[in-house]
């Protein structure tokens, strides 16, 4: 028997199956999109954002190894600065930083623009020295150490015996306090000097050749161009390379602990070494955290003063 249906029960009927749709089905399009990156929120906050807010929280904490923790306040803070192995630390990584930025910095400018002069005509010539420069990079921090370590060598390392060749004394580069940190820096040189150039080497090759054929004809000279063209449109670059020179830089860690451990007399200790002991050898947590804080304010300060100073030359 059939059933005749209004016309009314008829329109009620999709209202109904609406309200007792599901709460998925409403909102799928607007939910679908966050649950795609859900998971790399979650690995971010377990082991990026929880490590950074829990190390906050424990350096205002006495906390040795395992045991209880106990607020302190800002005692570790202040022990920073009285404590002589932290500003000797911190005078080592500032040395080597100004030595990245003043040293490394300018050689790596200058070996790009020589790659991209006139010294280096043949492209497959200069694709490679992109390469030659890049391999450093390959290299496993370990086997350069190795690598410099028998290169230093007092007793017959490459070094004295070049020195010896030319009837000067042999030095102790890694055993004498004057010598340690500049051998540190030589090392550094040769490792970090082949990427940076490739970044100064992209910045010039982002330069129209228009600009510098229009300066050559109004009667710039080649350091006329290079100060009042290349300079300024190289800006970007620049602030990219100096920033990340001083990030990088202090947080040192691996070179002078593999060639030196941190010595003679702690002449190529830095902050990241000086935390590694603190927190790894002695398990004094909170003073690490402490450390590691001061470390990561002070590349916060110099990096925004860096900042201001390339606003500055902008504006200029």
């Amino acid at each position: 028997m059939n059933v005749q249906r209004s016309p009314e029960s008829a329109a009620v009927r999709p209202e109904a199956s609406q309200r007792t749709s599901s709460w998925w089905s409403r909102h799928e399009h607007d939910v679908a999109p966050y649950l795609f990156i859900l998971p790399f929120f979650l690995i971010y906050g377990v082991f990026y954002l929880y490590p950074v807010i829990s190390a906050f929280i424990l350096s205002f904490h006495r906390s040795v190894g395992l045991g209880s923790r106990t607020f302190i306040g800002l005692d570790n803070y202040v022990q920073l600065a009285n404590d002589p192995r932290y500003r000797k630390a911190l005078v080592n990584t500032t040395v080597y930083t100004l030595s990245s930025v003043f040293i490394l910095s300018p050689l790596a400018l200058a070996v790009a623009m020589t790659v991209r002069s006139f010294l280096v005509p043949s492209k497959n010539m200069q694709s490679f020295y992109r390469i030659a420069f890049f391999l450093p990079n390959l290299t496993s921090f370990v086997v350069i150490a190795l690598m410099f370590a028998l290169i230093f060598n007092k007793d017959f390392g490459l070094l004295n015996q070049a020195l010896a060749s030319l009837g000067l004394p042999k030095v102790g580069w890694l055993r004498e306090t004057r010598f340690a940190m500049p051998s540190i820096v030589i090392v550094a040189v040769w490792a970090f000097l082949g990427i940076n150039s490739l970044y100064f080497l992209s910045g010039l090759q982002s330069i129209p050749e228009e600009i510098n054929e229009a300066a050559s004809i109004d009667g710039a000279t080649r350091p006329q161009a290079f100060w009042h063209v290349t300079l300024p449109l190289l800006r970007p670059t620049i602030l990219f390379v100096v920033v990340q020179a001083v990030i990088f830089s202090y947080q040192l860690f691996d070179l002078p602990y593999l060639l030196t451990g941190g010595g003679p007399s702690d002449a190529t200790l830095t902050l990241a070494m000086y935390l590694y002991t603190i927190g790894f050898s002695q398990f004094n947590l909170g003073y690490a955290a402490a450390i590691g804080y001061s470390l990561a304010m002070i590349a916060v300060v110099v990096s925004m003063f860096q900042f201001g100073l390339f606003r500055l030359w902008g504006e200029d």
